[in-house]
């Protein structure tokens, strides 16, 4: 079998110390979803509260793209289900708050990153595609959080109450935040790659 020419020309330990990179940006990303859960609102209408988590869960997948976006979003959900304190702390924890009130964003949050990641890697690495990369990927995490509140309350109204509603304007500013981060990031290596 023929080695194509990156494999000839790339000895054993640079791969090696790429896969390495790769392993780090992965878990500093679950990690630094696992920081912006932190950052927590309790809102008195619902057991759902305002985190900079959503925030996180964009711009990681804006930044790393579709694959190691997901990969992240896995790895933090495979954390916080092994019992580490990632989730946000109002929560119980563990495999009880996935399944909880919030189950429904945290179950989807590794396919909002791959969609986001997805949609901004095809196309130009604007302000305006990174806020349309982004609305998609919160249409999927609503969702997912408002259909998992669906089946706790058995009510779609009462569900949007609790889970949608009060959170569009703070969503909107994340958007626009992980957008602006994400367009200027992409400026940045841009240039530095010219």
């Amino acid at each position: 079998m023929s080695r194509s020419a990156t494999q000839i020309a790339s000895p054993p330990q640079d791969r090696l110390l790429e896969v390495l990179k790769q392993i780090v940006i992965i878990i500093a990303a679950s990690l630094f979803v696992a920081l912006c859960a932190k950052i927590t609102i309790p809102l008195p209408f619902t057991t759902v509260p305002l985190t900079a988590q959503n925030f996180a869960v964009i711009l990681v997948g804006l930044l790393l793209g579709s694959k190691r976006g997901f990969a992240a979003l896995v790895l933090y959900l495979a954390e916080g289900a092994a019992g580490f304190p990632v989730f946000n702390p109002l929560g119980p924890g563990g495999i009880a708050q996935i399944i909880g009130p919030t189950g429904g964003y945290l179950m989807a949050y590794s396919i909002v990153a791959a969609a986001a990641g997805f949609l901004f890697e095809r196309g130009k690495k604007t302000f305006a595609h990174a806020v349309g990369a982004s609305i998609f990927a919160e249409i999927l995490l609503f969702i997912g959080g408002v259909s998992w509140l669906y089946v706790a309350t058995h009510s779609l109204a009462k569900a949007l109450h609790l889970g949608f509603y009060g959170f569009t304007p703070a969503e909107i500013i994340k958007v626009m935040f992980a957008a602006a981060i994400a367009s200027a990031w992409a400026r940045r290596t841009q240039q530095v790659s010219q």
